[in-house]
């Protein structure tokens, strides 16, 4: 655990420094989602040689859980205290990527923060900017209201998970499973609970990448999943082509067809995009 910011981030590391002497990467996860969820990508990032850490954000997973503070402006300061934190354990401007809600985390990082990173990769987020579609905060907090979990049974939900996504690998499915707390009677509840999950997404509402794309002095790669049930998949190609024209160094991996979560759908896949851009000299 990592105290920053006021606050406590619970942390998960592969590899050693010693040994791993490529780019280091740090992996941040999206709403209501924990670092363990990459734990695929990340192990193989770390057979790539890349010392890689994975950190619960505020009110997620094993990290503290404060009343206030979900807003993007603290998050991403939080996240920016843990780079400081880590810079002594072998992580020195590392690539930070984040998914969803996490890569519109990392996309202010990079405008707030440029000299912590070495660039950002924003997984099927980034351009997420609610407002277009919910002009108003009070439809959205009802359309993307989250449903109810707990009290399901931890088999059920695990079997749920297994029905849903059937081409991903167990690391995965565990991942999603570490989404929530497992109670002795067999039940399950999010780590993320309902008053904090609508303040992470009013923060999310309330932020505007379009605004700061062009500020941005760092490379940006976007990784956009497109899938018939995907987030926003109506609008996605529009605004991914918007963030092209306005970030200075900027470049895109698609993944077709492929679900929200595709570093947990594809993770081998996508160490070897993030690999291959650091490699090439992207970043």
């Amino acid at each position: 655990m990592d105290t920053l910011n006021g606050v406590s981030l619970r942390t998960v590391t592969w590899g050693k420094p010693e040994t791993h002497t490529r780019t280091p990467i740090v992996l941040v996860h999206g709403l209501a989602s924990n670092a363990m969820l990459w734990e695929g990508a990340a192990l193989a990032l770390c057979a790539l040689g890349h010392l890689v850490t994975a950190v619960d954000l505020r009110g997620h997973g094993l990290s503290e859980k404060p009343t206030s503070g979900y807003d993007m402006q603290t998050v991403t300061q939080d996240l920016a205290g843990l780079l400081r934190e880590i810079n002594k354990d072998g992580f020195s401007q590392p690539v930070v990527c984040g998914q969803s809600w996490g890569g519109n985390v990392v996309l202010e990082l990079a405008h707030t923060h440029p000299e912590l990173v070495s660039g950002v990769v924003c997984v099927d987020g980034g351009f997420l900017e609610l407002q277009n579609h919910y002009p108003e905060w009070d439809a959205c907090a009802v359309a993307l209201r989250p449903p109810t979990i707990a009290g399901t049974r931890i088999t059920d939900f695990k079997n749920y998970l297994k029905r849903a996504h059937p081409d991903w690998p167990e690391t995965g499915i565990n991942g999603a499973m570490s989404c929530m707390e497992h109670l002795p009677d067999g039940t399950l509840r999010p780590w993320l609970n309902l008053e904090r999950h609508m303040m992470v997404l009013r923060g999310l509402w309330e932020h505007h990448p379009t605004h700061i794309y062009s500020q941005i002095t760092v490379p940006v790669m976007f990784v956009p999943a497109e899938g018939p049930s995907g987030l926003f998949s109506e609008t996605k190609r529009s605004a991914i082509e918007h963030a092209m024209q306005l970030v200075p160094k900027v470049k895109v991996e698609w993944f077709s067809p492929a679900d929200h979560d595709l570093h947990a759908q594809y993770p081998e896949r996508f160490a070897q995009v993030v690999h291959a851009a650091i490699t090439d000299g992207f970043f």
